[in-house]
């Protein structure tokens, strides 16, 4: 699986930096300012259409610019794919009107499935897109909850087939966590974990932690030894402690 790690700038700019270097990198429209320079040190990377910040701050989301903003940086080399936009705390309806505005190549565009829509939904994305996202939301906000594995098995039902092998490629959003992605089939996951957690040095328990620019780069290599799993056991979760 493609382990992307979501760089804010929520650190230093050199602790940033490091981190992205020679690794696949998610970045949000609500905080691009530095993808220059982290698409000319990293892997690849793909770009979070920054909805949920401007939804938490009250602002109107900026359609029009996000969509002139990929069209620029879909001709990058690095360039993987964008989340589409969508409504945070908006009905099915609304979500799928802005699928519909989506004018850049349909295999660019990931959608968002939030995960207490309708399964009618879920099916019909799966349907429609060689790629779709799962979104933790409403009741299922949390990644590892019980509820949320619970709601997880539903989706699963929906999205593979009954060899548990996903229909059409899968990104998990927020679940760049060993815990979660090495139990579903994803293509891909998201995190600012590494970014985050780089600045404490409790994270490293009784080791004696890395440089404070080489922490980040630290929890990014242990995430990425582990991988998705090949096909989702519905059996096996059920029997998950959480």
């Amino acid at each position: 699986m493609i382990h992307y790690h979501g760089v804010a700038g929520g650190g230093r700019y050199e602790d940033c930096v490091t981190l992205a270097t020679g690794r696949h990198c998610f970045v949000s429209y609500a905080a691009c300012s530095n993808l220059p320079l982290f698409a000319s040190v990293c892997s690849s990377f793909s770009l979070d259409n920054g909805a949920y910040t401007a939804w938490k701050q009250g602002k109107a989301f900026d359609f029009s610019g996000f969509i002139e903003f990929v069209k620029v940086w879909m001709q990058h080399p690095a360039f993987d794919w964008a989340v589409m936009p969508d409504v945070i705390d908006g009905s099915e309806e609304e979500n799928d009107e802005l699928l519909l505005r989506w004018t850049l190549p349909k295999e660019i565009g990931v959608p968002v499935y939030h995960m207490h829509e309708s399964f009618d939904r879920l099916d019909r994305l799966v349907d429609t897109y060689n790629y779709i996202a799962l979104g933790s939301s409403g009741q299922y906000s949390q990644p590892n909850s019980k509820v949320w594995w619970e709601r997880m098995n539903q989706i699963m039902a929906v999205v593979t087939d009954e060899q548990g092998k996903p229909r059409t490629k899968l990104h998990g959003l927020r679940m760049l966590d060993p815990r979660v992605f090495t139990k579903l089939p994803l293509k891909s996951a998201d995190s600012t974990n590494a970014e985050r957690n780089g600045l404490l040095t409790q994270r490293f328990g009784m080791y004696t932690p890395p440089t404070r620019g080489q922490r980040a780069a630290v929890i990014a290599s242990r995430v990425e030894s582990s991988q998705s799993a090949v096909a989702w056991s519905k059996e096996k979760q059920l029997d998950l402690k959480i």
